[in-house]
């Protein structure tokens, strides 16, 4: 599976990362996995094409001493459909920013 993953995360930082994906992304689905909506403007034709599998996610998994977030790019209604696959490299670079942006915003340094 490919990953961006931040590790080193202390037990603080982790806490404070909880609480903002819990407030912006509701409760973990299982564990520590939280569902990053895809901003829809990055989405494949097959993506934008296949209405019955919108919307389109990320996970992102907080653990104890990182966040890994998966560069799979799914919908939480299939298990498998050819819209879902590795984001692309618009898609990867946003995931970045985003998780990128959320550490600077929380002031975390890794």
């Amino acid at each position: 599976m490919k990953q961006y993953v931040i590790d080193q995360i202390r037990p603080e930082d982790q806490a404070k990362l909880k609480v903002l994906l819990e407030t912006e992304l509701g409760p973990p689905a299982v564990g520590g996995i939280y569902w990053l909506p895809l901003e829809a403007s990055l989405w494949t034709e097959v993506q934008v094409a296949h209405k019955d599998c919108q919307p389109f996610y990320v996970a992102v998994d907080l653990e104890a001493d990182r966040l890994v977030c998966e560069l799979l790019v799914r919908t939480r209604d299939r298990m498998h459909c050819e819209c879902m696959g590795y984001a692309t490299a618009a898609q990867r670079a946003w995931l970045i920013e985003k998780i990128d942006g959320i550490l600077q915003q929380l002031h975390i340094m890794v």
